[in-house]
């Protein structure tokens, strides 16, 4: 009686586990292979942000570990975003073109992750010097150039697997999963380098993010391609001049891109650098960035439960606004005052409620900028921008930091940002978002572009 009892209990869980995987039981009308992409979905986002969580909170830490200045951590994300820049185009008109959404996606995030194994392999069989830190910043890079050719066909097929109705709920508690996991990995992962010790918990650490990587993967290519499924699968072949003749007109979209140009440039002008200068001035542990993550992650995680509600009532510009002119104070606090890890932690706080406002309603208004019928080319033009004016922040960075410090570059970062919330505010204006614009999911969606943590 009593095993029946349990039996029972198990079968009702398991239900509403499976009910919690779609998002709530809105997908339980759905057909059967609709619902299990959901599932497959949820666990590939569960176990990507554990995997990724690792690479962005401690990939430059064991960079530095290994003997990496901070020009080459500089030079590192400059080139990660050029390549980007390079890549988006070309894998999203190969998408077109072969229809193989899934395909593309699988095999770049497969070489993402085998760069990943090279990464923590490789120092562990060959003494290190100042040639073989160039390899691992190659081998670095060659994986972030990986991650952006997986991004089109992700997207693409993304917008298929989830239904319109249902998109907000869906990716509400994907996003939330995803947070929790990134938070429990950063503070096991953290604690276990610092026990561990330098740099051997690090490769430990990138073998758990390339295992944890294969099985996201594994989720993923259980997931049907709806098209290749129903028969609807079409193929376009379009040019370079094609797709620049399409952005005439575009005046809204192209000064939305300018000013995206110039806050991009100023973050990136110290974004690489927050982490260097963690490990060399202040002196913090694996343990304790893991722990700054986490706060990090938290304060956004509240802040975005309430912001959508308030974009509602406010505006999407509104919301932006207050956020763009808050965001500044971030860096020269860093420069000017953080000297602690209790400074850092409230700092961090601070920071992941100003981005977690302005990256939700950034979406939006992303959303409203770029022509329903041309959205996906709109958006890789917009990432190129993104990705372009990072690479040339980087650069500027670290040509800078050697003389003027990183003290230096924060002030410079914040004047930077504050010039571009200006622009926004006299450049960005509110559009209604038109009905397809409404089929777009709510919220964040994990990357694959894997941005680090904004400060």
């Amino acid at each position: 009686m009593k095993f029946q009892n349990l039996q029972s209990k198990w079968a009702r869980f398991e239900r509403h586990f499976i009910r919690f995987t779609w998002g709530g039981a809105w997908a339980a009308v759905l057909p059967k292979n609709s619902r299990t992409n959901l599932t497959l979905f949820f666990f590939d986002g569960l176990f990507a942000a554990a995997s990724d969580k690792i690479m962005l909170t401690y990939l430059t830490v064991y960079l530095l570990a290994l003997g990496a200045t901070s020009q080459q951590i500089g030079l590192l994300s400059s080139l990660s975003n050029l390549a980007a820049a390079l890549l988006l185009l070309p894998a999203a008109m190969l998408v077109e073109r072969t229809g193989e959404r899934k395909r593309t996606t699988l095999w770049a995030s497969g070489g993402s992750r085998l760069m990943i194994l090279l990464m923590a392999f490789i120092p562990m069989i060959l003494v290190p010097t100042k040639g073989l830190i160039w390899v691992i910043l190659g081998i670095a890079l060659l994986r972030e150039a990986l991650n952006n050719f997986a991004y089109p066909g992700w997207v693409a097929l993304t917008g298929d697997i989830i239904p319109m109705e249902g998109r907000g709920r869906y990716f509400g508690t994907r996003n939330f999963i995803m947070s929790i996991s990134g938070i429990v990995t950063a503070l096991v992962i953290g604690n276990a380098i610092t026990r561990i010790g330098s740099p051997l918990g690090y490769q430990l650490a990138f073998y758990v993010a390339a295992l944890l990587g294969v099985i996201s993967m594994s989720f993923f290519s259980r997931i049907k391609d709806p098209a290749k499924e129903d028969g609807t699968a079409k193929t376009e072949h379009s040019t370079l001049r094609q797709i620049a003749q399409s952005l005439k007109g575009q005046k809204q979209f192209i000064l939305f891109c300018f000013f995206t140009g110039v806050w991009n440039f100023a973050l990136n002008i110290a974004g690489p650098f927050f982490n260097v200068y963690m490990v060399t001035s202040l002196h913090m542990t694996a343990a304790t960035i893991g722990l700054t993550t986490v706060v990090n992650t938290v304060a956004t995680m509240l802040i975005q439960r309430r912001t959508g509600a308030i974009s509602d009532r406010w505006g999407n510009r509104t919301v932006a606004l207050i956020s763009l002119f808050l965001i500044p104070f971030i860096p020269l606090i860093w420069g000017l005052w953080v000297q602690t890890t209790w400074q850092v932690l409230l700092v961090e706080s601070f920071s992941g409620m100003f981005w977690g406002a302005y990256n939700l309603v950034s979406f939006n208004i992303l959303l409203s900028q770029t022509p329903p019928d041309r959205r996906a080319r709109f958006s890789a033009i917009y990432q190129i921008v993104v990705t372009l004016s990072l690479a040339g922040g980087a650069a500027l960075g670290s040509f800078l930091i050697p003389t003027i410090a990183f003290k230096g570059v924060a002030v410079i970062s914040a004047i930077g940002r504050w010039i571009a919330a200006i622009l926004f505010l006299i450049l960005v204006r509110e559009m209604a978002p038109s009905a397809t614009a409404l089929e777009e999911p709510e919220g964040q969606i994990d990357n694959p572009l894997e941005e680090p943590i904004k400060q």
